[in-house]
């Protein structure tokens, strides 16, 4: 399973949903990674209070490294799980095809299907942003993990 998590500027949701689900699955067979849909900050870690948050996890984000995601993507992954729904609407606008589309979905609805949540971006918010935003995508990576168990 090759799963990919995006937000706007990769610095923030994606790379802590990346990490969060790496450290879940815990399984050589999966590919997991991050991606912003925006490029402005390609080739930067994430933002520190990303990383602060997910070390008081136990989830280290620190050498994640920013990128934009590309057409080429839905060629590389199984299941794209976008933050919000500009994110979805960013990604949906790229999809050559249906095909395309079905890889994609808000991240929230893998805990809570069809309930189209989105996950608020903590940039411009304090440090207790960080933390919610964390305990939210726990409860979807635990979700999207349980599935792949059950389809494997």
């Amino acid at each position: 399973m090759k799963i990919l998590m995006v937000c706007l500027g990769n610095i923030c949701r994606s790379p802590l949903a990346e990490g969060i689900l790496r450290k879940k699955t815990g399984m050589e067979n999966t590919r997991i990674d991050s991606a912003g849909t925006g490029g402005w900050h390609a080739g930067e870690h994430p933002d520190k209070r990303a990383i602060e948050t997910g070390k008081q996890f136990g989830v280290d984000i620190s050498k994640l490294v920013a990128r934009q995601f590309s057409v080429h993507d839905f060629d590389e992954f199984d299941r794209i799980f976008v933050m919000d729904r500009d994110n979805l609407r960013d990604v949906l606008s790229l999809a050559r095809h249906d095909d395309d589309k079905r890889k994609v979905d808000l991240l929230l609805n893998a805990d809570q299907p069809g309930s189209n949540r989105s996950v608020p971006d903590p940039y411009y918010g304090g440090d207790d942003g960080f933390v919610r935003v964390f305990k939210m995508i726990d409860e979807a990576c635990t979700a999207i993990v349980k599935q792949i168990h059950q389809n494997s």
